[in-house]
């Protein structure tokens, strides 16, 4: 708290810096499209941060270019992915540069999820916390009696006007030029709770700080210790439940388990052989899919519980064999089930929540391969724990670069019984709502219709969302790398004519 009042012109400043802030976030977003505004305000709030740190000096180098590989998927495209991945890259940066930030992935993305999650409640606590310091050390402060002081001649100035209103002409015409109803209609509630939550969101990366009890919990290991006993009770239950014999037990009947299904899929899946009767390729494909991944999180969790660093088991040459043995049939029925799937979208379509299903099962196999390489190399939990999130965060940050509106549209249509794929008949009505990146695809998909049916099929709908999108972006706060590439084409290929007299809500982006 003392910091706060010692601080005081340095928080003054912040705040003024704040408000300038927001007002550039009401140029920037209030009422308008987003795009490249995101990037410029993101640089702009760093290097405002970066400016008012005097102790900042030796963070800006490394850290900077780590700031700016996580803006750069907001050139690409602004989406909730790429404005996350922003997030996070500003909350790191800020953090460096207070030198708050500590060692290891594992514990920075703890400190990152702490500081976001606390960020909507650090300007309050902060006000609130330099009124208490001020009030406490007698600092000068704004008393309710010295408001309350001019209640008496505001009221009786504001007679003392009508009064000279009523018996001077040329008052009362000045007086009737105030509207005050016009007045009051500048006063937008929702523009000034979005100033306030502007003012909110940009306070926390210029003063940036992380909740108290997280001191505490930095003096905490993650791992235990391992001259920690436990009790007698505690130790007996743990021997026979989680023992070595009970988990060689388990790894052999497991083993067992999980080769049955790898035969079963090596010779329906990858062999090729006859299902039986009444049973389809796709009912065997999405029926086994995601129940696959269940059971290799639920296979990963138990090597985990088994293998502790430091214990019996993990020592045990045999134990050990068993381990990889299952992790790596794992790891196949991960690739099962992503084979499944893609069968599956093969017969039928992909959607957005395939796409998430492909990358997950990915993930899940990376991690069970990192699992692999965790005992093999002796390291611990937190190691694992940091890897895997080195891994989402690499896989997270790749997808913000990846149209998957166009990946999909062009998937769909290349497959579709129209184009002559071996898929169903293309759904058009959710190629249309995955918005104007399915355009091109839906072009190759008309053009093939036209030469086929010697007419042209394509839905007045389709102009009407395209005359939106050109719409939209001739305000250059809307632009991206990505729109501007879609541009391109939509110029290259020519305006679709919006019929006489059609109306058409544009399908979101």
């Amino acid at each position: 708290m003392t910091s706060l009042l010692t601080a005081a012109p340095s928080y003054c400043a912040r705040f003024g810096v704040a408000v300038l802030l927001a007002a550039l976030a009401d140029f920037f977003f209030y009422g308008q499209p987003v795009g490249i505004t995101f990037f410029l305000f993101g640089i702009t709030l760093a290097a405002a941060a970066a400016a008012i740190q005097p102790s900042a000096l030796s963070a800006r180098g490394l850290w900077s270019v780590a700031l700016l590989v996580g803006l750069l998927p907001l050139i690409e495209n602004v989406s909730a992915l790429s404005v996350a991945i922003g997030l996070v890259a500003m909350a790191v940066f800020a953090l460096s540069l207070v030198g708050r930030l500590w060692r290891g992935a594992a514990r920075i993305a703890g400190q990152v999820a702490l500081f976001l999650l606390a960020a909507p409640f650090r300007f309050v606590h902060d006000f609130f916390c330099w009124r208490k310091a001020a009030r406490r050390f007698g600092r000068r402060r704004i008393r309710l009696a010295a408001i309350a002081v001019w209640i008496m001649p505001l009221t009786l100035g504001a007679v003392f006007l009508a009064l000279f209103g009523a018996a001077n002409p040329v008052i009362e015409y000045w007086l009737s030029l105030i509207d005050l109803l016009a007045l009051l209609d500048f006063i937008e509630l929702p523009r000034l709770a979005f100033w306030l939550f502007a003012l909110a969101g940009v306070w926390v990366f210029l003063r940036p700080r992380l909740p108290r009890f997280l001191r505490r919990i930095a003096h905490l290991a993650l791992p235990i210790p391992l001259g920690v006993t436990t009790t007698r009770a505690t130790a007996a239950v743990e021997d026979i439940i989680f023992g070595k014999a009970a988990i060689l037990r388990a790894l052999v009947v497991f083993n067992i388990l999980f080769a049955v299904q790898t035969v079963l899929d090596a010779t329906y899946l990858w062999g090729g052989i006859a299902l039986p009767d009444g049973l389809t390729y796709a009912a065997y494909a999405h029926r086994g899919a995601y129940p696959l991944i269940v059971t290799a999180l639920l296979a990963a969790g138990f090597v985990l519980a088994a293998l502790r660093p430091g214990s019996a088991t993990s020592g045990d040459p045999f134990i050990r064999r068993l381990v990889y043995v299952w992790v790596a049939q794992n790891i196949v029925l991960v690739v099962s089930s992503i084979l499944r799937l893609e069968l599956y979208i093969g017969i039928y379509a992909l959607t957005y929540w395939r796409v998430a299903a492909f990358v997950w099962m990915g993930l899940v196999a990376a991690g069970l391969a990192l699992i692999i390489a965790r005992i093999a190399l002796g390291k611990s939990n937190e190691w694992l724990l940091s890897a895997n999130l080195l891994t989402l965060s690499a896989t997270l940050y790749a997808c913000s670069f990846i149209n998957f509106a166009a990946l999909i549209a062009n998937y769909n249509v290349d497959r579709s019984y129209e184009m002559r794929g071996p898929g169903t008949r293309l759904d058009i009505r959710y190629a249309r709502s995955l918005g104007p990146d399915a355009l091109p695809a839906l072009d190759r998909f008309f053009d093939q219709q036209k030469k086929t049916f010697l007419t042209d099929l394509r839905d007045p709908a389709d102009a009407v969302t395209e005359a939106h999108y050109r719409a939209e972006q001739r305000n250059w706060r809307a632009w991206s790398f990505r729109d501007w590439r879609l541009l391109r084409y939509l110029d290259r290929r020519g305006s679709l004519v919006v019929p006489d007299g059609y109306e058409s809500h544009a399908p979101g982006r």
